[in-house]
């Protein structure tokens, strides 16, 4: 977790308002209302001061009542998912690159910010294409408010893939970017590329069989 959302969380634990912790953290009320909203609240004085008492209980009730059937409806669908078979993730992977991984130059490659999703790519990889970590490079695209050594540390975890096989790291040095953009990739992007290392196997032949993967997949629907 980064350190912004850190302090966010913990002023929402004691009780602050969305309101509150913008005016405090310079955070969007919609970044806040997606990183709390599996956490119940429960208003401070200060809180209860600001907003009459009456509509504001009335909405915590509704907001601890959605957190609560929220929770119980993952809880069934979890269930209802069961347990993830082979096939299950070779095809789970291919849906992966269909919407994230390069079609064009014949390169293999998928970029994400999320660490779920990347590692996801990660186990198709091996377990589907028949990779190791000798195959895989990583490069991170980072922010000026992006630490790079904890983002590389960050992804280098995630990603089981030592440092020295990452590709230099690209830092998006734009100006003028409103503060509500700021801190929503605490890590950046990361972009996973595939190296034959000399195995034609690995190379082009593995991204024509991808896209055969695909085709043949969007073919049958």
């Amino acid at each position: 977790m980064n350190k912004r959302k850190e302090e966010a969380t913990k002023l929402r634990k004691n009780g602050y308002s969305y309101g509150m912790i913008t005016e405090k953290l310079q955070i969007s009320k919609s970044t806040l209302s997606c990183w709390f909203k599996d956490i119940p609240f429960v208003p401070n004085e200060k809180v209860i001061e600001r907003i009459k008492k009456g509509p504001f209980k009335s909405g915590r009730i509704k907001h601890n009542l959605r957190v609560e059937s929220t929770s119980k409806i993952k809880a069934l669908a979890r269930e209802e998912l069961g347990k993830i078979s082979d096939r299950d993730l070779w095809m789970l992977g291919i849906g992966l690159y269909i919407g994230e991984g390069s079609k064009a130059y014949e390169i293999i490659r998928v970029v994400n910010s999320d660490p779920e999703v990347i590692k996801l790519a990660m186990k198709w990889f091996k377990n589907s294409c028949g990779l190791n970590n000798g195959n895989i490079t990583l490069a991170v695209h980072l922010y000026p408010d992006n630490n790079v050594k904890k983002s590389l540390d960050f992804w280098s975890k995630t990603t089981g893939i030592a440092l020295k096989q990452f590709r230099k790291t690209q830092i998006d040095k734009r100006i003028g970017k409103s503060w509500k953009k700021q801190r929503k990739l605490p890590y950046g992007t990361a972009h996973i590329t595939i190296n034959s290392n000399g195995n034609s196997e690995f190379g082009v032949k593995l991204h024509r069989r991808i896209m055969g993967w695909i085709e043949g997949s969007l073919g049958q629907i």
